[in-house]
C-alpha cells in the first residue's frame, strides 16, 4: 500500500552535516521526496508536537536541543513508507540501534538520535498536516 508518512532530521542530524547521507538511505529504499523545509522549532511547534511528553521531566532539556538548530521536515512516500523508515530508522535508543540503521550508525543516545518518523499510518496523517498545508506536497511518481 503507498503511503505518506512524516520524517523529520533533528538538530543533531544537522550539527553533523550528515542530512545528505541520511536522506539518501531513504531514496535508495525506494521512497519519494514529496516535501521538505527547514524550520526552527519554537515552543509552541514542539509543546504541539511533543504534547505525550510534556508533563515529562526530560522535556524542557528536550526542547532546549530541539530549538539548539534548525531541523529539516519532510514527507516521503513509498510502499509501507511507515513501517519501512521505522525500519531503516532502528529504535528511538540509538544505543540500542544496530549498526546499519540510521540512528545506530549516527545517533548517541535517546535523545540525539538523529531522525524522527511517524510510528504509524494515523500519526503520519497527523504529523503531515501539522507541519505541511497540501499545496505544499509535490506529487511527481
Amino acid at each position: 500500500m503507498v503511503e505518506k508518512t512524516f520524517v523529520m532530521f533533528k538538530p543533531d542530524c544537522m550539527k553533523k552535516k550528515i542530512l545528505g547521507k541520511v536522506m539518501q538511505r531513504l531514496d535508495d529504499a525506494g521512497l519519494s521526496l514529496v516535501a521538505l523545509k527547514m524550520v526552527r522549532m519554537d515552543d509552541e511547534m514542539l509543546d504541539t508536537h511533543y504534547a505525550h511528553h510534556k508533563d515529562k521531566p526530560f522535556f524542557e532539556g528536550f526542547k532546549s536541543f530541539m530549538k539548539s538548530a534548525p531541523v529539516v521536515m519532510s514527507v516521503w512516500e513509498g510502499e509501507n513508507a511507515v513501517a519501512k523508515v521505522r525500519e531503516l530508522c532502528g529504535p528511538t535508543d540509538s544505543a540500542k540501534a544496530a549498526k546499519g540503521s540510521v540512528r545506530g550508525d549516527f545517533g548517541k543516545d535517546i535523545q540525539e538520535n538523529i531522525i524522527h518518523a511517524s510510528d504509524s499510518v494515523e500519526t503520519a496523517e497527523k504529523e503531515v498536516k501539522r507541519f505541511f498545508r497540501e499545496t505544499e506536497l509535490v506529487e511527481w511518481q
